[in-house]
């Protein structure tokens, strides 16, 4: 069949199990998508779906047709998505993989103020502070605060430096000795920033000097709000992005250690899958982001 609506208005059927739900979702009439249906009926030479007074239900035919037609429709739409991103730099649906602590605080004045410039384009964010496969996921990017990227399965641009500190709580410090140097921090009292539960290694520098401290595993989590929540309990020492802690800073919740060290700062960095050239859609709003970190006062980025 060339006209594809009839399978979509058949397939809504069948995911509301409605006939007048799916009428409402399609912006149709009831006895439109009733015909429709019927239509599709008898092109096909099987009924599709057994009718009650209380719900709508598939015959075998029905299900084989929903279990063969749903996946090529979905692959139909995603296709026409991404041409439709190819060739328009304002219209098509954007796909934004982002780290939970920073989507949290910077992605709704971004999708905000882009969503104003550009009202055409819809936007899936998904925050997840695990590493995902943008090519996997089907993410058309994912922004990431890390170390400098090591794939070499996708593409990707610095945006800027992220700067960290060591930080604890003032309660903390009444039970351990405040460290002067790197060489002072007790592992033990060192949380780490971990997927794994691994032991975090943090680099310091000064005057030309290097020192790496090694943390502890007695404390370990992906996700930086929730060490810096522990930390200001006086769990222990976390180093997290200034973006995280400049406010409990200014608010004496916590203390920067070692402030005249200098922690090895994070990327954040824009992954793409391997395109030969970035398509329009996903270029307007790398440009727009980039532009957006350029005023943000209020977050602790420096120049790339």
């Amino acid at each position: 069949m060339q006209d594809i609506k009839p399978i979509r208005v058949f397939l809504k059927v069948v995911e509301l199990s409605s006939f007048a739900a799916a009428a409402r979702s399609l912006n149709m009439t009831p006895a439109s998508v009733t015909r429709i249906v019927a239509k599709l009926e008898t092109d096909l030479g099987q009924q599709l779906l057994v009718r009650t007074t209380r719900q709508v239900a598939l015959t075998s035919a029905g299900a084989m047709v929903a279990a063969r037609f749903g996946p090529v429709i979905e692959s139909f739409d995603q296709v026409a998505r991404e041409i439709t991103g190819a060739v328009r730099p304002d219209r098509g649906r954007l796909s934004i993989n982002v780290p939970l602590s920073l989507g949290m605080r910077l992605l709704p004045e971004v999708i905000d103020r882009f969503r104003l410039a550009y009202p055409n384009i819809m936007v899936n964010v998904t925050l997840t502070d695990r590493l995902v496969d943008v090519v996997q996921e089907n993410c058309d990017l994912a922004i990431r605060v890390s170390g400098p990227p090591g794939d070499k399965s996708t593409i990707w641009r610095k945006i800027c430096e992220v700067p960290r500190h060591a930080v604890a709580a003032p309660s903390l410090l009444e039970r351990m000795q405040r460290p002067e140097t790197p060489d002072d921090l007790n592992p033990d009292f060192c949380m780490s920033y971990s997927a794994s539960g691994k032991a975090e290694e943090w680099t310091f520098h000064k005057d030309g000097r290097k020192k790496t401290v090694t943390a502890g595993t007695a404390i370990a989590s992906n996700n930086g709000d929730f060490l810096y929540s522990l930390a200001k309990l006086g769990n222990g020492v976390t180093v997290l992005p200034d973006f995280i802690v400049n406010d409990g800073i200014n608010a004496g919740v916590v203390v920067p250690l070692l402030s005249d060290w200098v922690i090895t700062p994070l990327w954040l960095t824009l992954f793409y899958p391997p395109y030969d050239v970035l398509p329009p859609l996903v270029a307007t709003f790398t440009d727009f982001f980039e532009a957006h970190l350029s005023e943000a006062q209020e977050f602790s980025f420096s120049n790339a």
